[in-house]
């Protein structure tokens, strides 16, 4: 579908030149010796070969002879549909201008990118980004020459490409490190410098140690090698004491937009004392006040509010809105109380709760938790293209499809939050759990059981005296048992907690999903 519409851009843009530009075009590829000459004022798509390279280049279009000898008298041009310009496609009109500079002898000095709805004309000096692409050309022939081909790597390109699912599956088989998506290019270096190749192989380079009293008021460190712990044994490891304090109403907050427009059409609301959801839409970006104006109507209803999210996408979506439409803001404080008193949800779980998961996206914790979206293949850059559609063809059942999908968004992130509370719970040692042995994780030793209930589903192993209180590691598998009167478990996926000194129990669901959904054990 990108295709489709880079497509569509990219005839428009070519009306748009010809409505602007009073010469005649060509067509097509010309001849090496009419590139040389400069022959044609414009030419469009043109197939330029030089060697074992090739370039579909957009447009050419002709400017003053330079006067410098060797220098091409035409400018190479790009259409992107996207407002924003990354370095992705700076690079891709360098290699145009290279591979255009090896087939006329003439090197290209500019070059332009026409972008956006407004077909904005952003000018580029090509002689830096050339040399940087002749270094990238290299690197390709290089691989290229090798007899066989390379093992492959996970990076943040792989969502967008068509091999991702080929690719993941030998990655999978052979627990390579770019399976942790928090390691860079460079710790992977490192750790390969260090003869480990495979997560399981970082899982075991994990010691716990005390943290110095004067690094207390710091902010904990992210350990990739405990995260590989985590997956490894499947358990959900706790570094530190997260606090989670919601003092007042938790409202749950979604948003969808489109980054390179700097666009929101969509926010999600989800009340859970109703529970309540609410979703507000936005046909066009001059929807986009209405939509903020009744997001602060309804927070204005609510005694308290306490906005929840997961990532810094909302949190800059509050401040920009804020900036973006002033007058439909009554009361400036409210907003400023509103972003003071929010809790980004990733921000706690980021470098003290470690999931049993390759990624901390909310999607893939959620799933461990047992939730499912309704459509599997939901994902942020899924909503872009189902965005694009929709504008493309207005069909409702896709505009449906997106606030389904956002409100889905909204009662995963609420299951996370729950779990988080109860993990919170758990570490500050306000709670034990009946039923259950407990073991040093590293010294191995039983060091007590408890009776007095059911078996329970969760097995937890606690840490050393020292550090007991600072680490903690929470293992959740799924429950079949039935209870002595032979009814079924009334909360198989729970955590059953007392509090010391008490015979109540009380129930702490983790996996809220249907009976029938698999815990990972």
């Amino acid at each position: 579908w990108q295709g489709h519409i880079a497509e569509i851009y990219q005839k428009n843009c070519r009306d748009y030149l010809r409505s602007v530009s009073e010469a005649d075009c060509f067509v097509g590829t010309p001849r090496p010796e009419d590139l040389r000459n400069a022959k044609y004022p414009l030419i469009f798509q043109p197939l330029i070969t030089a060697q074992d390279a090739e370039s579909h280049i957009h447009a050419l279009e002709r400017r003053a002879v330079p006067t410098q000898k060797g220098r091409s008298a035409y400018v190479p041009i790009r259409f992107v549909p996207f407002e924003k310009i990354s370095k992705h496609y700076k690079l891709m009109l360098a290699f145009d201008a290279l591979v255009l500079w090896k087939a006329s002898g003439q090197m290209p000095t500019k070059g332009m990118i026409i972008h956006g709805l407004q077909h904005t004309i952003l000018g580029l000096r090509l002689d830096t980004l050339i040399h940087e692409v002749q270094l990238l050309v290299g690197k390709l022939r290089a691989l290229l020459s090798q007899s066989s081909p390379p093992e492959p790597v996970l990076i943040k390109h792989c969502s967008e490409c068509e091999f991702e699912t080929c690719c993941r599956k030998r990655v999978t088989e052979k627990d390579d490190l770019s399976l942790l998506d928090s390691l860079s290019v460079t710790d992977r270096a490192k750790l390969n410098a260090k003869g480990i190749f495979t997560a399981t192989q970082l899982a075991y380079t994990f010691r716990p140690r005390r943290r110095p009293k004067r690094l207390a008021s710091r902010k904990e460190k992210y350990h990739h090698a405990l995260k590989a712990l985590a997956i490894r044994d499947h358990k959900i490891h706790i570094v530190g004491k997260p606090e989670l304090a919601i003092k007042g109403t938790p409202v749950y907050l979604d948003v969808e937009g489109m980054p390179d427009r700097d666009f929101y059409y969509l926010i999600g609301l989800r009340i859970p004392a109703g529970p309540l959801q609410y979703s507000f839409w936005a046909d066009e970006v001059s929807d986009e006040e209405g939509i903020w104006r009744s997001l602060l109507s309804v927070l204005g209803n609510i005694d308290n509010p306490v906005l929840i999210h997961y990532g810094a996408y909302e949190t800059i979506f509050l401040k920009r809105l804020a900036r973006r439409y002033p007058d439909s803001t009554p009361d400036s404080s409210s907003i400023s109380t509103l972003i003071a008193r929010r809790v980004n949800l990733l921000g706690i779980t980021y470098s003290q709760i470690y999931f049993p998961t390759y990624s901390n996206r909310l999607k893939e914790v959620a799933r461990y938790l047992g939730f499912q979206w309704s459509h599997p293949a939901a994902s942020g850059l899924q909503y872009l293209v189902w965005r694009q559609q929709w504008e493309e063809t207005r069909d409702t059942s896709i505009k449906q499809a997106l606030i389904t999908y956002n409100r889905e968004d909204c009662e995963a992130l609420e299951l996370v939050t729950r779990a988080v509370e109860r993990v919170a719970v758990f570490a500050e040692g306000r709670c034990s759990v009946s039923g259950t042995r407990m073991r040093s994780a590293y010294t191995q030793k039983t060091s007590r059981t408890f009776r007095g209930g059911a078996s329970s589903p969760v097995l937890f192993r606690s840490w050393r005296r020292s550090i007991r209180q600072r680490t903690g590691i929470i293992n959740a598998t799924e429950s079949t048992q039935e209870t002595a009167t032979g009814a079924e478990d009334p909360m198989p996926h729970a955590l059953r907690l007392s509090s010391p000194g008490s015979t109540e129990r009380f129930f702490v669901p983790l996996f809220l999903a249907a009976p029938s959904v698999a815990v990972r054990n």
